[in-house]
């Protein structure tokens, strides 16, 4: 394992040269591409679902929808072996030319693909194809930008160069955030999601225009692609005939290398993947299904508190530079988890507090059969709950109702109580206890308590607006503080002759497996339980996972010569 961090071989600190900048910016605007994607595909993920999967009905389609975007976070893993190893192979500069290209042409197509209504059962699955490709390019994209931009970076400055693609993730979902509500501004609701007529292919729907538009992206990232020179360390290896032959059987098949993979995985990405997914991802389906606000308010809160937070990538990974790649990483994670109960619960208090009073006050029982009772679990959202038990308590969760489950005598039927009435279990249940709830004191959707803003200006002038605003800035400055010097640190656990393999494998494992499966986990860890908080368990339990096998086995490379091959 490498040795302690030595800040002692720093160079004196100097600004970018015109040649650096270049680099950054080459390498961020593909990342900003590959986010904005991602995050603008799950943020429309209900209208697509009601496009590509209309036959049939809306939770089915929902679900398919879902299964379709958690496809591109399964494949990323696959993606960083396969482009990893061509990483290694025929250079960086190539490798992430190939993979913006299949990441940008993937987008596109999307908002060209014609509807299930126009070519039936093709639509459906050209779009789960076009998911997948764009997660097998992100699998190789990030590597590809993280290594060509560090081995680029002069000593003592990596962190701080390689945060600067950091915050292409952040700024990737405030992008598609923008376009959306601009959209959504523009146009009514009709035409956004399936009446407003493109003038071309017969297509419709305002959802479409994201899509379309990134093709612009996509030609600047190449054009500026095409002027880069390949990177000075494997220019150097390719020169002295030292490339691997074999990058995977080098990265994987010796414990030497394989040791240092599972101790990066778990001792540093894990924790970073759920700090950051909770902060972004996991917020926003809090603010809008849980605690009910509406999709302007809870993307006006979360593009402010991005807005906000954003500059803190760039501060710890100069900080990083100086203290080191682990203490960074390792002290955001713990503060993440010993805050993020109080935070959760301040947000429900502040943008509900009708809920919060509903929590304590309304009593509700769910009493079942334990053995009726099974695993609630649906990470890919394809399983279908058919148990009285089983559906009751996801109707529940889905409706942010707490509830106490009760073992019932073996073979008694399904009963649900709220403030001791009976509820009837029927087809319509979900009606039925959420109309139940409601008399008894949880507030309804239009409630008038729930926070609502009308734009970007009403919410900094709107207190409650702004207490929100604070506590959404804190965990993304926690995402910052974990996520600005990940890259640096994988970048520096590996040689050069495997950097892009072996470094993608587990960065995509922790973000694509641990981290994009984070809010369907926490879902069924509140379903199953009955707690709105109790899913926080699932980062929480990781944060400190990592910051335990970090402190034991990771050990900063510190500022070594990353040109060197071994």
């Amino acid at each position: 394992m490498a040795t302690a961090y030595d800040s002692g071989t720093r160079a004196p600190t100097r600004g970018m040269t015109g040649e650096e900048v270049k680099v950054i910016i080459a390498s961020s605007l593909g990342t900003i591409f590959e986010w904005y994607d991602f995050y603008l595909y799950g943020a429309l993920a209900a209208m697509i679902g009601a496009n590509f999967f209309s036959s049939f009905d809306v939770n089915t389609r929902n679900i398919f929808a879902l299964l379709a975007f958690a496809a591109g976070f399964l494949v990323r893993p696959f993606g960083a072996l396969f482009f990893g190893r061509l990483g290694d192979l025929i250079g960086r500069k190539a490798t992430f030319l190939i993979t913006i290209l299949i990441m940008g042409l993937s987008t596109f197509l999307v908002g060209l693909l014609p509807d299930y209504n126009t070519i039936g059962w093709v639509a459906p699955v050209v779009l789960i194809a076009l998911r997948m490709l764009q997660g097998l390019a992100l699998g190789g994209e990030y590597g590809g930008a993280a290594v060509y931009v560090a081995e680029h970076a002069p000593p003592g400055r990596r962190g701080f160069y390689t945060s600067w693609i950091q915050t292409t993730a952040t700024l990737g979902l405030l992008l598609s955030l923008i376009v959306i509500l601009a959209l959504r501004q523009s146009m009514t609701a009709v035409e956004f999601a399936s009446t407003y007529d493109l003038g071309f292919f017969g297509l419709k729907g305002g959802w479409r225009i994201p899509f379309l538009g990134s093709i612009l992206l996509l030609i600047i990232s190449v054009f500026i692609r095409l002027s880069m020179n390949e990177s000075p360390a494997f220019q150097k290896m390719k020169e002295e005939g030292t490339r691997s032959k074999a990058p995977l059987k080098e990265a994987f098949g010796n414990w030497a290398n394989g040791k240092i993979v599972l101790i990066a995985l778990f001792g540093l990405v894990v924790g970073q993947a759920v700090v950051w997914y909770t902060g972004q991802f996991y917020a926003l389906f809090f603010i809008q299904n849980v605690l009910k606000a509406d999709l302007l308010t809870s993307n006006v809160l979360i593009a402010w508190a991005l807005i906000l937070g954003t500059g803190g990538f760039l501060f710890f990974g100069w900080l990083s530079d100086r203290v080191g790649r682990r203490v960074v990483i390792l002290s955001g994670c713990l503060i993440a988890a010993l805050t993020y109960f109080p935070i959760f619960w301040t947000l429900t208090s502040v943008i509900n507090p009708q809920l919060e009073s509903a929590l304590s006050k309304v009593k509700v029982e769910l009493k079942a059969d334990p053995a009726e009772c099974g695993n609630v679990f649906d990470p890919v959202g394809i399983r279908a709950f058919t148990a009285p038990c089983d559906v009751a308590r996801r109707a529940l969760a889905s409706a942010a109702i707490k509830y106490t489950l009760l073992p019932a005598p073996a073979g008694a039927k399904t009963a649900i109580t709220v403030d001791g009435k009976d509820v009837v279990f029927d087809k319509d249940f979900g009606k039925n206890v959420t109309a139940a709830a409601i008399s008894a004191g949880y507030p309804a959707v239009n409630d008038k308590n729930i926070l609502k803003v009308s734009g970007m200006i009403d919410a900094i002038t709107n207190f409650r607006a702004l207490q929100a605003i604070a506590l959404l800035t804190l965990m993304v400055i926690y995402v910052t503080w974990v996520y600005g010097p990940i890259a640096a640190a994988l970048v520096e656990f590996f040689p050069t002759r495997i950097r892009y393999t072996a470094m993608s494998l587990p960065y995509h494992i922790g973000n694509g497996w641990f981290g994009g499966l984070l809010p369907a986990t926490m879902f069924a860890m509140t379903a199953s339980t009955g707690d709105i908080y109790f899913g926080l368990w699932y980062p929480i339990g990781f944060a400190l996972l990592t910051v335990v096998l970090g402190v034991i086995f990771v050990r900063d490379p510190g500022e070594k010569n990353i040109d060197h091959v071994r």
